[in-house]
């Protein structure tokens, strides 16, 4: 009989100090829980300056289960993982990063509940040993998300999981130059198994998550999944509009009231100038993202341009 076959997505920029374990770990899971599937290590590399891809190329020599997928330079943490997904020919594809935050540990669990029938499970993080500020800004924004849009985001899940082959060929039939893959489960996941674990800090090695990935990352989720925020300029618009006309006629009678000795100077249109220059700049500015948005997809530029393959030509089913 034929086994089943789980395929792990493993994206990596930089990360010669974590490979080598990460790989020896996956292995000896699969080798001593889960021996009743086959299995495929895909590595896609956003053209890795350090010894990554030499290692890599060693994994691969050395095991024809191990995969990999160079790409010509780095494209990026929300295009090259989301390629390397499209990739996989699991039954289910689990995605999780090179630096340990997603524990491997987790890989049986997610799949005894995949038996049991669920098509999605993932990981939430219930705690995480990240910077306390940094974790408590993570948690408003996917607070704040869940409310500007309607596809229900799913609060502090970065990816890592088990998603069925159904939901995987879902992905396949999504083009889209700027995949926001967190959206992407909301949205097409259907009903999904949590599991909850404690997110530990980086292994080894450096983030390649700084201010402007995360910002990235943020506004792509934005501009992907909601119209609240371009609706705001109009509520926000009238609202001052109203403010104003309701001030300048309170002004008006408070003037005509006090003719005499009533002096306020320019000190009010000051202040109301740079006010409402303030909001035009903020709402200009987040246009300009939705524009930006706009004009990627439409560009319709391919998510990766790859460099080279290994292993892609081998079979990962056997019987």
């Amino acid at each position: 009989m034929e086994k089943k076959l789980i395929s792990v997505v493993i994206p990596t920029l930089n990360e010669e100090e974590n490979i080598l374990l990460m790989n020896e770990t996956l292995v000896k899971i699969f080798n001593e829980e889960l021996p009743e599937y086959n299995y495929e290590i895909i590595y896609i590399d956003n053209d890795s300056k350090d010894a990554t891809r030499k290692l890599i190329r060693e994994l691969c020599a050395g095991n024809k289960h191990v995969k990999a997928i160079f790409n010509t330079k780095n494209f990026g943490p929300m295009r090259s993982p989301v390629h390397g997904f499209k990739q996989a020919c699991g039954d289910c594809v689990i995605r999780l990063n090179a630096d340990f935050q997603d524990p491997p540990e987790l890989i049986p669990v997610f799949v005894r509940e995949w038996e049991k029938g669920h098509k999605i499970v993932i990981g939430v993080k219930e705690k995480t040993e990240e910077n306390p500020f940094m974790a408590f800004v993570r948690r408003q924004y996917y607070k704040f998300l869940r409310k500007i849009t309607e596809i229900g985001h799913i609060e502090n899940f970065t990816g890592f999981g088990l998603f069925d082959k159904s939901f995987v060929d879902v992905v396949r039939q999504i083009h889209d130059p700027v995949p926001y893959f967190r959206g992407m489960v909301a949205e097409f996941g259907g009903d999904f198994k949590t599991v909850l674990y404690v997110r530990p800090n980086r292994r080894a090695g450096k983030s390649k998550n700084h201010f402007y990935n995360l910002y990235d990352f943020a506004m792509a989720g934005i501009t992907s999944y909601s119209k609240v925020m371009m609706r705001l300029a109009t509520f926000a618009g009238f609202g001052i509009g109203a403010a104003s006309i309701l001030i300048a006629i309170i002004y008006f009678i408070y003037k005509l009231v006090h003719w005499d000795w009533m002096r306020t100077g320019i000190a009010p249109l000051v202040i109301g100038v740079f006010f409402l220059g303030g909001v035009q700049l903020f709402f200009i500015g987040l246009l300009g993202e939705y524009i930006l948005s706009i004009n990627s997809r439409v560009l319709d530029r391919p998510l990766v341009v790859e460099e080279e393959r290994i292993n892609f030509e081998e079979p990962s089913k056997q019987e």
